[in-house]
């Protein structure tokens, strides 16, 4: 467990309280730091089997996590139990181009500072690597009128969210903006497979008309937004957009991952990621 860390910022040093265990163990930890953990053969799992959801044109087999082994075994834990989650929703051999949206609010700095936005890009790539074969994640700030995007990969992810943010200026959060920008991308992409639209959400959106026109616009594009909250801000816009029959998205659903995403485990958060999308492809 990393209880703190030491940091240069500015022209002084800070500390700050992480608290964050490693499911992984000491290779999981050494290898977010740098160091080259080699894997014992025999610890090598039997592949998951293929099953689950049919592609109506062919069946495609399931993502093989020897890439996230090779590139990036810190993260090879977290991907076998997002791999277990797609097969127990049978939607193993799914393919979906993963976008991730977060906030860069200023009421999200001290989550950014402690890391907890890392951790949770990072869990998240980790989806990304059984649901596509590339293993990257185009991830979207939403601040300000000019959305920044970049992508993070198995083979640059340690540290990627705490240097791209500083690219970005803080200011009030414009959630609209970023999601057009992220469909933009998708539509641009000329992707077959459906768009997986991870948004980080941690206060209510101040163009929440903007919002909902940009979900009815866009369900019928092959998109599935999934909201997940996040932080100390106030969620009721998000928590309730189908709450009412009239106002139903089909393409949209809400996971409160609580105040801190890094304390829930493995297992239970990536179903609260993945289980309204294996009910949005079934129908």
């Amino acid at each position: 467990m990393v209880l703190a860390e030491l940091y240069r910022r500015d022209d002084g040093w800070k500390i700050r309280a992480v608290g964050q265990g490693y499911a992984s163990g000491l290779a999981g930890l050494a290898t977010d730091y740098g160091v080259d953990v080699e894997s014992e053969p025999a610890a090598t799992p039997a592949p998951l089997p293929v099953q689950g959801y049919r592609n109506s044109s062919s069946a495609r087999p399931a993502v093989d996590l020897s890439k996230v082994e090779r590139l990036a075994p810190g993260l090879l834990s977290p991907a076998r139990q997002a791999s277990k989650a797609l097969v127990d929703r049978d939607i193993a051999n799914q393919r979906a181009a993963v976008y991730l949206i977060l906030d860069h609010d200023w009421h999200m700095e001290e989550l950014y500072e402690s890391f907890a936005v890392q951790a949770f890009a990072e869990r998240v790539l980790a989806l990304s690597a059984t649901l596509d074969d590339d293993g990257t994640v185009l991830v979207v700030f939403s601040s300000g009128r000019d959305p920044f995007l970049e992508e993070i990969r198995l083979d640059n992810y340690r540290g990627s969210i705490g240097q791209l943010h500083t690219q970005v200026d803080w200011g009030w959060g414009n959630v609209a903006d970023a999601m057009r920008r992220a469909v933009g991308h998708y539509q641009e992409s000329g992707a077959a497979d459906p768009a997986f639209i991870v948004t980080q959400v941690g206060d209510e959106p101040w163009d929440k008309a903007e919002v909902r026109s940009l979900l009815q616009n866009t369900a019928s594009l092959g998109v599935f937004w999934l909201f997940v909250g996040f932080g100390r801000g106030q969620l009721a816009f998000y928590k309730n957009l189908n709450a009412s029959a009239s106002a139903t998205f089909t393409n949209v659903a809400f996971y409160d991952a609580s105040k801190n995403p890094g304390s829930v485990p493995d297992e239970r958060f990536y179903a609260g990621l993945v289980d309204a999308f294996a009910t949005w492809l079934r129908h």
